[in-house]
């Protein structure tokens, strides 16, 4: 999924990877970071601890925020992870405290990659997981700094790829 944004730092979470991106101000990348694990940390990933829970992806951004003791989920593996949200499950834990563990897996694999390519003072997450504001939240807790979301952040990389050649067809 090409992810170029015009601002100092990006984080792309989407369907079938996430990757954090140092873009400078003129619009360039200066600095990329991916997953290196499966869909861990995407949306993809999201979707099957839904399926797990027995909850719609779009519902998994709420919960979390009344969780009294998230759960940790320590597996960033869809399949490892989805088997230790089944097993809290069986043990009686809230869903709220579940959604948060998997909110806070999510997180420090983004905050990871953040840290590789360097935090910038202005971060923006963009794709299908940037819907959920339940990761956002803990992202920032995670980073230290807020993140600017735009209106409709699934379809940024592909509107920004789009956009880039035009912008230096009128430029020559």
């Amino acid at each position: 999924m090409p992810a170029i944004w015009s601002g100092p730092g990006t984080v792309v979470a989407g369907g079938q990877d996430s990757k954090v991106i140092r873009v400078h101000l003129r619009g360039y990348v200066t600095d990329f970071a991916m997953n290196d694990k499966c869909a861990a940390g995407t949306l993809r990933f999201l979707e099957v601890m839904g399926e797990a829970l027995e909850v719609g992806v779009e519902e998994l951004g709420s919960p979390s925020q009344q969780s009294r003791h998230s759960v940790a989920i320590f597996s960033t593996c869809t399949v490892f992870a989805e088997s230790e949200v089944i097993a809290q499950m069986s043990r009686g834990a809230p869903k709220a405290d579940i959604v948060a563990g998997i909110h806070t897996t999510i997180a420090r694999q983004v905050a990871g990659l953040a840290g590789q390519v360097g935090l910038e003072e202005a971060m923006i997450m963009t794709g299908g997981v940037a819907k959920n504001i339940g990761v956002v939240r803990v992202v920032e807790e995670q980073i230290g700094l807020p993140i600017l979301l735009p209106p409709e952040p699934q379809p940024v990389g592909a509107l920004r790829a789009a956009l880039l050649p035009m912008e230096k067809a009128a430029h020559r």
